[in-house]
């Protein structure tokens, strides 16, 4: 029996599958290059060992990487102070006669073992807005003290105390002191231009001295040491005076943190000194109404004066 053509081409293509299969098997077991299955017991590529090393590179770059977990939470926090005033605003009457503001805080994060361990030192300073000053010096003039040479100043503070836990100049170094402004010697007194071209260098430093010892007569510059107090590892409090006289205006109290002569922090708050009442009402009407405020000024010292005269003659009569 004979086959055609068409059942040989069928056969042909029924043989087809098998021939691939067997051609592929043999080209995978004989190709170089190609991986061979493992045999039973063999030991396996480490392949976690370059991902090490990768890592252990990577650490190297980053010191942060090898920090264990919590580490920058448990780093040792810095000293901050916070601190307020008793009163925020003070009213100025016809009978004020000085106050006393309470200044108090607290170290945030504090380290002092107790309150007399002496681990921290605070300054606190209570300034007047500035303002401008006129310095006369006097001289005998044939036998006459009369002003001959005077300096203007374009600010000095209105009101400057300061209170400190021990002397300013055993907490910190002159140059630290100058810079903020802490202490009589740095009170910041600016001169006038022409004052400063003027005025030789030594002579401007005498004025400003002068300056500075007057109105510490005056009760306006105040220096207390040991007045700051601690009542706790972290609690502190300082009273100033106000006097009398104190020019009526915005004053700024600043504290100052240092631990063995560094300052660590500040901070600053605001008080208020406003007139109020009849002082207010005489203030206003003689800013505003000058030249009737002055009129007025003299009609009652005219009528004070006559006053008083009267009264002097019937004592004299009777």
């Amino acid at each position: 029996m004979t086959l055609g053509p068409q059942s040989k081409w069928r056969r042909s293509w029924l043989l087809l599958p098998a021939i691939l299969v067997v051609a592929a098997g043999w080209s995978a077991s004989s190709a170089p290059g190609l991986a061979q299955a493992p045999e039973r017991g063999a030991q396996l590529p480490d392949w976690g060992q370059p991902l090490r090393k990768l890592t252990q590179r990577n650490r190297k770059a980053d010191p942060k990487a090898t920090r264990p977990p919590g580490a920058e939470a448990a780093a040792p926090t810095k000293e901050s102070v916070e601190a307020d005033v008793s009163m925020r605003t003070i009213a100025v009457t016809s009978g004020f006669t000085g106050t006393e503001i309470v200044v108090f805080g607290s170290v945030v994060n504090t380290r002092q073992p107790s309150a007399e361990a002496g681990y921290y030192d605070v300054i606190v300073v209570l300034e007047g807005m500035p303002t401008p000053l006129l310095a006369r010096r006097k001289s005998n003039v044939a036998g006459l003290w009369v002003n001959t040479q005077s300096v203007g100043f374009e600010s000095a503070p209105s009101f400057y105390a300061i209170a400190s836990t021990r002397p300013i100049e055993e907490i910190a170094d002159p140059a630290l002191l100058e810079k903020h402004a802490i202490g009589l010697d740095s009170v910041r007194l600016s001169p006038a231009a022409h004052s400063a071209i003027e005025t030789q260098p030594g002579e401007l430093k005498a004025y400003k001295d002068a300056v500075i010892r007057l109105k510490q007569k005056e009760g306006l510059y105040v220096e207390a040491d040991y007045a700051v107090i601690f009542i706790g590892k972290g609690l502190f409090r300082a009273s100033i005076s106000l006097p009398a006289n104190v020019p009526v205006g915005p004053l700024t109290a600043r504290v100052y943190l240092f631990r063995e002569g560094d300052l660590l922090s500040t901070f600053q708050s605001r008080v208020r000194l406003e007139r109020e009442g009849v002082e207010l009402w005489l203030y206003q009407f003689a800013m505003h109404q000058p030249f009737l405020y002055g009129l007025l000024a003299v009609f009652v010292a005219v009528a004070a004066g006559l006053l008083a005269s009267a009264v002097f003659r019937r004592r004299d009569t009777a």
